[in-house]
């Protein structure tokens, strides 16, 4: 059954890379979406990479509406109390505990026992986010993939208190947004990010063990193993200083050795080479 979705506007909180994917998607399937952040140079940023990857799918006939009618369905926000007439809300900021917490706090004072709410977080414990706010019933893992417009998968992930009534929303809103779900347990990394993370340190680790280079590393991997894009690179296309985030999760919360971060990586990210995002990471982009 699709939804109404003059019932379900939508707040996407975090206008970063992964905020303004997930807020295109949104969009592009019909939603009104509010993007929550703090300044205007990120609204600005948010909306040029919104509108250029739209126009870039428009190209190649892969969405039904032009750029510009997709774009009038998004507005963007600096002000919490904005998003008051929204239905669902769906939390993708950095990587951080603590910026996490900050925002649900603020979102607390404006969410209804009809508000449905998600994370989109790659590696924090659902329940322990979800007893942040009034309704943590309502509230799941949503987690998109990097770049949320193109990647089908969505991992949708339970916390303790979460109601079958709100996992099943969201496994239908899934659908709605045209994405494939997998159900994940509530551990740290859920599924894909408790392999992916690891390999791409394992590959950070034969690149700081001068094993090879970083282009002979990726070329092993895409035509040994057939992926699409090799794990260096896709370090830098989600950014060091997110999957560093993640390693340090994991190594805090499973407590084993073999998911403790490469130094390598630890370098970049403390010298602010973080990928893609800075125009330098394991590659250099122009």
């Amino acid at each position: 059954m699709v939804m109404d979705l003059n019932l379900y506007k939508t707040a996407v909180i975090g206008a970063g890379q992964m905020g303004s994917g997930i807020a295109q998607v949104f969009a592009t399937a019909g939603h009104v979406v509010k993007i929550y952040d703090i300044s205007n140079e990120i609204f600005e940023k948010s909306r040029t990479r919104i509108f250029d990857s739209l126009k870039k799918l428009e190209s190649k006939h892969m969405i039904d509406r032009e750029a510009e009618k997709i774009m009038e369905r998004i507005s963007f926000h600096a002000e919490i109390t904005d998003l008051k007439d929204c239905r669902i809300f769906v939390e993708s900021a950095f990587e951080d505990y603590e910026i996490k917490s900050e925002i649900f706090h603020k979102l607390s004072k404006i969410l209804t026992p009809k508000s449905y709410v998600a994370t989109n977080t790659s590696s924090y414990s659902i329940t322990a986010l979800s007893r942040m706010i009034p309704y943590p019933q309502n509230f799941v893992g949503f987690h998109f993939m990097n770049p949320p417009p193109i990647m089908e998968l969505l991992e949708i992930i339970r916390g303790m208190y979460t109601s079958d009534a709100t996992f099943n929303f969201f496994w239908q809103l899934a659908k709605d947004l045209k994405k494939i779900s997998i159900e994940s347990r509530n551990s740290p990394g859920f599924v894909l990010n408790r392999i992916l993370i690891p390999m791409i340190n394992e590959a950070i680790f034969a690149l700081y063990e001068n094993i090879s280079t970083p282009e002979q590393i990726d070329t092993a991997l895409k035509l040994g193993a057939g992926h699409p894009l090799g794990p260096l690179a896709l370090a830098d296309l989600i950014g060091l200083d997110t999957v560093l985030a993640i390693m340090k999760t994991l190594r805090k919360e499973i407590d084993e050795e073999k998911y403790a971060p490469c130094p390598l990586l630890e370098n970049y990210v403390a010298r602010g080479l973080l990928g893609k995002k800075t125009g330098k990471g394991f590659y250099e982009y122009r």
